[in-house]
């Protein structure tokens, strides 16, 4: 007897492709709403972030991380000796610092001790304290921070807010979302991942697999 070998037909072919392009587009579909969830989280932060200090000026008369009275103001509270000076009402200093006595660094404090911030309001200099951790972070994984110093030559602005780690993609729909979309132009520019102050990324060199540190100015 001759063995018979049986294939695919082609409907059945057909019925396969189809639940593959359907399982591809829920999962293409699926990361489209991470990557969308993830682009408001950042969006929210700089709000949010703003909003810390905004209040805590507001609150106080003083810049949170600059304030020279924190001490008797809000118990725990550390104030700054590195990164600038005390009281001229700028937070200085690079807004990715991780040196525990900057007013950069000590700005998170003051805000979670003054009840405007969520998040660990001990001492970023306490030995049971890992400064990277006790430092925020976005939804990316990258750090956000606050700065009086421009992190561009020539913007202008009272203070600063940059978060890094982010993709060109989340980039652009960030700067769409928040000012006129140019990289190098507007409220919104882009910087080197990673670098406390630079030359703005050029609209011709921002690609969507690069990785970006966002700031805006306020």
């Amino acid at each position: 007897m001759k063995n018979r070998q049986q294939g695919f037909t082609l409907v059945e072919i057909a019925v396969v492709l189809v639940i593959i392009g359907l399982l591809l587009g829920g999962v293409l579909k699926g990361q489209e709403l991470i990557n969308s969830a993830k682009v408001k989280s950042i969006i929210s932060d700089f709000r949010s972030v703003s909003t810390y200090v905004f209040g805590y000026q507001d609150r106080f008369r003083a810049m949170p991380g600059d304030d020279p009275g924190v001490a008797n103001r809000l118990t725990g509270a550390i104030r700054a000796t590195t990164g600038g000076s005390a009281g001229n009402g700028r937070i200085e200093g690079h807004w990715n610092s991780t040196t525990a006595t900057d007013e950069t660094v000590l700005l998170w404090q003051h805000v979670r001790l003054a009840n405007l911030a969520t998040g660990d309001g001990r001492s970023p200099a306490s030995t049971d304290v890992n400064i990277l951790e006790w430092l925020p972070r976005n939804a990316a994984g990258g750090r956000i921070g606050v700065t009086g110093s421009s992190p561009v030559s020539g913007w202008s602005g009272t203070f600063f807010i940059c978060q890094d780690n982010l993709s060109g993609v989340f980039a652009r729909q960030i700067d769409i979302t928040m000012d006129d979309g140019l990289a190098a132009s507007g409220a919104v520019r882009l910087l080197a991942n990673g670098a406390g102050s630079g030359t703005a990324i050029a609209q011709a060199d921002l690609t969507d697999s690069g990785i970006y540190t966002v700031c805006a100015a306020y």
